[in-house]
């Protein structure tokens, strides 16, 4: 079997870079300062992409190993109840998802710059700083996840260590970050497209070694609460909503974006936690994502398995990659592109090299995610659908003007988030949730003050 992969190795990775990748060709030929935009609003002709172009990009964020391992999470609930709240938590997570992509795709602008109308122009460093600890993490939970993965295919080797995979991953996803948005669209309808039709093979092969019958018999145990286990759904898609507009704002529509990240993001990501609940189900392993990939490599599945673990790390990871370059260039803007997203792969990369065992805070990290993000987005967008009314100055957003507030920050908004926060906290104490009671009250909270201040907005 090493004697095989090495050769996959050889042949389908190095080979294979240079001819998709053009590593002797791509690398003289792309003008890096046209494919990095920073913060700054981009223009029309670069707004280029269709709704199936972001169907592609979000269905390739949500192929996932991270997100199979996230289903198995769910397994107390049994497979009914698992099931029903997959579906709802996704309904509910992906909404605000796609319509924080909105504030791109009309105005052009990422993410991190959409925060400061409610946060200020300097009150949106801390989401953004919030944001770059997490992408980081991100990173280097996904690649310590594919390293760790991928050596299991080359056991015995001392080359192709886990050590190897995850400076390879690493470097690898931070090469796509690198080309930037005219390359990514042509990559991700190659990449993402074999990835589809090799996840349909890894379903089939579980529902076939498994069985649905046994599947649907298994009982919920009580341990997991609903509503707690509806938070760790929610989340997922809640964590894509800080660097949602940093794709979004290539769009040459509304309808497009919205409709192609909700969508994409809605099956795919389904469909992972799915199979990640029914593995863990029939294995009663903590660790479903790697009981797939063992059993697609018994049914003679090697190089698919491969493939998956290598190129769903790529199509996953280079948005944390890239998104940490961006929201650092919002606090810092000299930094630069290029500088972030080379720094930003090189620090998920280092981290998940120092990385001992397999995180066991994982919930505890998706727990944080909720409890920061939920509130802070709840706040966001209830100040840009119902106090501005979709409206920006965009001039002000870079400027001591609109949205300076006080010394640049709107303490406002902070407060909001802050209580949004805490009720994030109690309620995941009290049971009936964090995620649905944060983000509602955070908004709430907020537009009760503004609307109460009676002070006009854009103004």
């Amino acid at each position: 079997m090493t004697k095989s992969l090495t050769l996959l190795v050889k042949i389908g990775v190095i080979q294979g870079f240079e001819h998709i990748y053009g590593a002797k060709v791509i690398i003289k030929k792309i003008n890096w300062g046209k494919t990095m935009n920073g913060i700054k609003p981009i223009s029309s002709n670069q707004r280029t992409w269709t709704g199936f172009d972001f169907f592609l990009l979000w269905a390739g964020a949500a192929v996932s190993l991270a997100e199979i391992w996230a289903g198995g999470i769910l397994v107390p609930m049994g497979y009914i109840t698992g099931f029903i709240v997959i579906l709802l938590g996704h309904l509910i997570g992906n909404t605000p998802l796609a319509l924080g992509g909105l504030v791109g795709s009309k105005w052009g602008i990422p993410t991190m710059v959409s925060t400061r109308p409610a946060f200020g122009v300097r009150g949106s460093y801390i989401p953004a700083s919030l944001n770059i600890f997490q992408l980081i993490g991100w990173t280097a939970v996904m690649v310590w996840i594919g390293g760790q993965t991928a050596a299991t295919f080359t056991q015995g080797s001392s080359l192709y260590t886990a050590k190897f995979w995850i400076l390879l991953l690493g470097v690898v996803t931070t090469l796509w970050a690198l080309v930037g948005y005219r390359f990514w669209k042509w990559l991700h309808r190659i990449a993402v497209t074999a990835l589809v039709i090799l996840c349909l093979i890894m379903t089939y092969v579980v529902f076939k070694e498994y069985g649905i019958g046994s599947l649907l018999q298994a009982k919920a145990n009580g341990d997991l609460p609903f509503m707690l286990g509806l938070d760790y759904v929610i989340v997922m898609p809640i964590s894509w909503l800080p660097l949602v507009c940093d794709y979004s704002r290539y769009a040459q529509t509304d309808r497009g974006s919205f409709w192609g990240t909700w969508i994409g993001y809605f099956l795919v990501s389904s469909w992972m936690y799915l199979i990640g609940l029914s593995a863990a189900l029939a294995t009663k392993s903590p660790t479903p994502e790697a009981m797939v990939l063992e059993l697609m490599i018994s049914f003679g599945l090697v190089v698919p398995a491969m493939v998956i673990v290598l190129f769903s790390t790529f199509t996953t990871t280079f948005l944390d990659i890239y998104s940490t370059a961006v929201s650092a260039s919002n606090i810092y803007s000299r930094l630069g592109e290029k500088k972030g997203v080379v720094l930003g792969g090189a620090c998920g990369t280092i981290l998940a090299l120092i990385f001992g065992a397999y995180p066991e805070t994982y919930t505890h990290f998706l727990e944080i995610i909720g409890y920061i993000f939920c509130p802070l987005f709840g706040v966001v967008l209830a100040d840009y659908f119902f106090i501005r009314k979709r409206i920006l100055l965009t001039d002000e957003l870079f400027a001591r003007g609109a949205y300076w507030y006080t010394n640049g920050i709107h303490w406002t908004a902070i407060g909001c988030w802050a209580l949004g926060a805490v009720l994030f906290k109690l309620g995941r104490g009290w049971q009936v949730g964090g995620a649905i009671p944060s983000f509602i009250v955070a908004a709430a909270l907020y537009l009760i003050v503004k609307k109460g201040s009676g002070k006009p907005e854009n103004s």
